[in-house]
């Protein structure tokens, strides 16, 4: 591929939101890199993919320490892209990467101890090829690690200069407002809450999470906006052979019943009257939401990225 020069245009039509109380403004739509950016994808695609975002304004790339497969290999696609394409830019990007779910073999390759959450990092660095992330996350709440300890960890990897902030993923509502206050008497307050959020699944909403971050001036990132796809027109009218659902691995038959699949309808019915499509109804609910910063999206190629920009045409 021929040598990149970023778009002088980049900046002209992408909206910026104010990341709760913090100096961060992220891009409406973010770039979700939890599919197609493996090892088993191919990578002039994912380098294209990743070109084509920034050219487009996103600046923040979403990773975690798992992610591929084979796990890391998506922070790895992205250290290449760095090397190949993006290292001039890098304080143009906002990149994120995670760690709490299962990694590697044994004790310490899971959940929320301070030897995991390092390790991954120090891991998750290498493989990026950066000095520091963004944003690092803590990926979900572990029921069996004190608090304390998770959330010192998470003050250190700042004061160590390996992140500039921090994020919290799947944390349920108690132990979120505990971070939030362990946090900020730690001087490293809360940047961020990622959470699952869509038409389908309003959990954020119900629970009171959205209203907490709202509330102590935390940022809110959706993912999983288009329910990986059941809010898409992929299957309104049956399953097709190439479908995540076919697969079958996060997405199972069963799920698409009778009554779903007549409010799906319903709601692409309804989004074609108003002259957009389905994914672009769900991304716009999604942003609509008060509180909201920001949603992730995953894309296969550069013209599926294309058409979930529309949201903010």
């Amino acid at each position: 591929m021929e040598n990149y020069v970023a778009s002088d245009k980049r900046y002209d039509t992408m909206r910026y939101v104010r990341c709760g109380r913090s100096g961060v403004l992220l891009p409406q739509v973010s770039l979700g890199m939890w599919h197609n950016f493996g090892g088993v994808d191919d990578y002039q695609r994912s380098r294209c993919i990743l070109r084509h975002a920034f050219d487009r304004g996103i600046t923040h790339f979403d990773l975690a320490n798992n992610y591929g497969p084979p796990y890391g290999s998506a922070e790895e696609t992205l250290g290449r892209v760095m090397d190949d394409d993006l290292r001039p830019y890098r304080d143009e990007l906002f990149i994120s990467t995670k760690a709490g779910y299962d990694m590697w073999a044994g004790p310490y390759g899971d959940w929320g101890s301070r030897k995991y959450l390092m390790a991954s990092l120090d891991q998750s660095l290498r493989r990026m090829r950066l000095d520091y992330v963004d944003l690092f996350y803590s990926h979900r709440y572990d029921p069996n690690t004190p608090l304390e300890e998770t959330l010192q960890t998470l003050v250190d990897i700042v004061r160590q200069g390996k992140a500039l902030y921090i994020g919290i993923s799947n944390w349920p509502l108690e132990p979120l407002r505990f971070g939030i206050d362990y946090l900020k008497d730690h001087d490293v307050p809360l940047l961020i809450y990622q959470g699952k959020l869509n038409m389908l699944h309003r959990n954020p909403i119900d629970e009171g999470i959205l209203q907490l971050c709202q509330q102590q001036g935390v940022g809110f990132i959706a993912f999983s906006p288009l329910a990986q796809g059941l809010l898409t027109d992929r299957y309104l009218n049956g399953i097709p052979d190439d479908s995540r659902m076919a697969r079958g691995h996060f997405l199972r038959k069963e799920m698409l019943s009778d009554d779903l699949l007549q409010q799906l309808r319903q709601w692409n019915s309804e989004a074609q009257q108003d002259g957009m499509t389905m994914a672009e109804r769900a991304l716009r609910w999604i942003l609509k939401q008060q509180g909201v910063t920001s949603v992730l999206v995953g894309a296969s190629s550069t013209e599926q990225l294309d058409k979930n920009l529309k949201c903010i045409e």
